[in-house]
């Protein structure tokens, strides 16, 4: 496997594994990033596997392309949100599948060869858009947005108790022309709370988010991901962050969730079953060699389910 070139992707190895990639699978990498879990998936399930491939970042799709050259007549790369996975998949009929992956949160690629301001290290545009075809930007809300917008943005995205404060001082000082510039105002701010990371992690995070719409975007793909699976097909999700694993969570209790009726019901008439299996009940975290070698996978959770339901192709009315 060729990945000298390339950040080694997060839980490669363990993805493949829960995931149980076989030789003729179809998979979809939601979220392809430079194609290193794509590249591992492919070369596991050959001969005769196929993997769909999006992302919003036209950049990574290059990048994916390029790397994935060896497979091309049996990758599909689509430059796209991933909330669009399902209208995607079924317009190039591809569909069952036997395995889906959402590595959430920003690739290596965005922070370290993008100029979007993803990074706070350097003096890049306060762009942080996935895809350029989204006019919000992060540079229109913290020069434009109202204070207490801004204060809301910070909490709902990242639960920073620091927020009003952060909020306030960036209404005051703005405008803001670079990531650099926000970033070392808030590192200057005296906080009520400290932490290990950088005083801005938060304010970016939650920025980002916000910029992208990341909480709606990500219900719909776990929801469309999930509904492409044939029975047993199982979906892996890696979330990096609080805000991120517990919709995550919430995603697969509802979807665990057992019939309800009073113990002394004859039969159930609640029509509640569980429509997915955990694999895990405990995220699987990195090791800690990997994260020696790669310190921003140390956040990084793993969950996987797997479908109780058997694939049935929505009617045209039903995917619009």
């Amino acid at each position: 496997m060729n990945l000298k070139r390339y950040h080694f992707p997060v839980m490669l190895t363990e993805v493949v594994e829960n995931l149980e990639v076989t030789a003729g699978g179809r998979y979809i990498d939601c979220t392809l990033g430079e194609g290193g879990h794509s590249e591992a998936i492919l070369e596991f399930s050959q001969p005769g596997g196929q993997l769909l491939g999006l992302d919003a970042d036209h950049e990574a799709i290059m990048v994916s392309r390029n790397r994935l050259k060896q497979f091309e007549n049996s990758s599909f790369l689509v430059n796209s949100y991933f909330s669009k996975v399902s209208e995607i998949a079924h317009e190039l009929n591809f569909v069952p599948v036997h395995g889906a992956l959402l590595d959430l949160g920003l690739s290596s690629l965005q922070l370290d060869f993008e100029e979007r301001g993803f990074s706070f290290s350097d003096n890049n545009i306060l762009d942080m858009r996935f895809g350029l075809s989204n006019d919000l930007t992060a540079k229109k809300i913290v020069n434009e947005y109202p204070e207490i917008e801004i204060s809301n943005i910070i909490y709902q995205f990242s639960q920073d108790p620091n927020s009003r404060i952060i909020a306030k001082a960036i209404f005051n000082n703005r405008p803001f022309n670079n990531s650099k510039q926000l970033a070392d105002l808030i590192s200057s701010i005296k906080l009520k709370v400290r932490r290990k990371h950088h005083p801005a992690t938060l304010t970016f995070q939650a920025l980002r988010m916000a910029v992208n719409d990341e909480v709606k975007e990500l219900n719909k793909v776990l929801s469309d991901s999930f509904s492409l699976l044939g029975i047993g097909g199982r979906l892996a999700v890696i979330s990096y962050h609080s805000t991120e694993d517990k919709i995550v969570k919430n995603f697969i209790n509802e979807g665990s969730s057992t019939c309800e009726c009073p113990p002394l019901n004859l039969e159930c008439n609640c029509n509640i079953f569980p429509i997915l299996k955990v694999v895990n009940k405990k995220p699987i975290t990195p090791t800690d060699g990997e994260i020696n070698q790669n310190p921003r996978s140390r956040s990084a959770k793993l969950r996987i389910i797997e479908s109780c339901l058997l694939y049935t192709s929505p009617s045209p009315r039903d995917r619009g």
